[in-house]
């Protein structure tokens, strides 16, 4: 169906050819916004009345009192399949403390959640794939572990801004979710506008790149990142995802152009994960309670670890 529509819009009413840059270009980005849209809307909706039933405190509640090993597998599963983004992350942190959760336990939630977006996942399948979108939950999990892990190796506490330690837990209050069938309508409905009007640029963006991408990145660049075995591909892809933002959502659609070009499998998950675990918004936010050193730090370790995973799937690339 959408195909169909970008092919009407491109190919027959705008006379472009498919052979041209521009007209693959146009098609691409038609095609692509019509799709993740519709997809978007829906997702976000059904996510909405889930959130109607996951609130960050039962969140807490779930992790709380665990052993360390089984508390990092529920931060980071719970990271996983919760609806919560970058904004969340202050009082997700400061709740976590207040409830002595070891820092390398929240760190690995606090990876999971933006990586392993649950809207993205179901775009990923949706758009690449069971197979990308098996591989990118596989490579998020793996990251979200070895950098809680790591993190806690530092011991991050003295990084914690001083305020965090006196925040008592009632102080901390979500707003109240009305829990009848025309309340949770009215939650997920305002999910699906407050989050597409927040997102709908850098849908676009990711979109447009994608579409460049497409039509007219140099052939000689590209065929330097599908080279498996050039390992400086997978950190020049981390390092222009770092500086960038996106979200999950909004950088599908250049992996999307990417794998069509055939740029590596792991270069193209080591960009997706850069873009979206490390963004400029959420380093921003995990500022208010993180000091300058013990956010570099996590910066560095999310950077090696991505790196590492990026190599790891272009060395089994031939395997999968």
């Amino acid at each position: 169906m959408f195909e169909q529509l970008a092919n009407v819009l491109i190919y027959q009413i705008g006379g472009l050819s498919p052979s041209s840059p521009l007209g693959a270009s146009l098609h691409f980005f038609v095609m692509d916004t019509a799709k993740i849209f519709v997809m978007l809307i829906i997702i976000i909706y059904i996510m909405g009345l889930f959130r109607t039933l996951l609130s960050p405190e039962k969140v807490r509640e779930y992790i709380r009192g665990r052993s360390k090993a089984l508390a990092r597998t529920l931060a980071i599963i719970l990271g996983a399949v919760t609806p919560f983004c970058s904004c969340s992350s202050v009082p997700l942190f400061i709740g976590f403390v207040e409830a002595g959760i070891p820092l390398g336990v929240t760190f690995s939630f606090l990876i999971a959640s933006p990586m392993i977006n649950e809207v993205a996942v179901v775009l990923l399948l949706g758009i690449l794939g069971w197979k990308l979108t098996l591989l990118y939950v596989i490579a998020g999990l793996t990251v979200a572990y070895i950098g809680g892990v790591a993190m806690e190796r530092f011991h991050p506490e003295k990084w914690v801004e001083p305020y965090v330690w006196k925040i008592q837990m009632g102080q901390i209050v979500q707003p109240a979710v009305d829990t009848s069938l025309r309340g949770r309508h009215e939650f997920a409905k305002s999910e699906v506008q407050d989050i597409v009007r927040r997102i709908w640029l850098w849908v676009l963006i990711g979109v447009g790149v994608g579409a460049m991408f497409h039509g007219y990145f140099p052939e000689s660049w590209i065929e330097s990142l599908s080279d498996k075995d050039n390992l400086l591909a997978v950190p020049m892809a981390v390092i222009l995802g770092v500086p960038l933002y996106s979200n999950a959502v909004g950088v599908i659609p250049l992996a999307e152009a990417m794998l069509i070009k055939g740029v590596a499998i792991g270069t193209t998950l080591a960009l997706m994960m850069s873009i979206a675990a490390i963004s400029l918004p959420e380093l921003l936010i995990l500022r208010k309670v993180i000091r300058l050193p013990g956010l570099l730090l996590f910066v560095s370790i999310l950077t090696v670890s991505i790196i590492s995973v990026g190599w790891a799937f272009n060395f089994l690339g031939g395997y999968l």
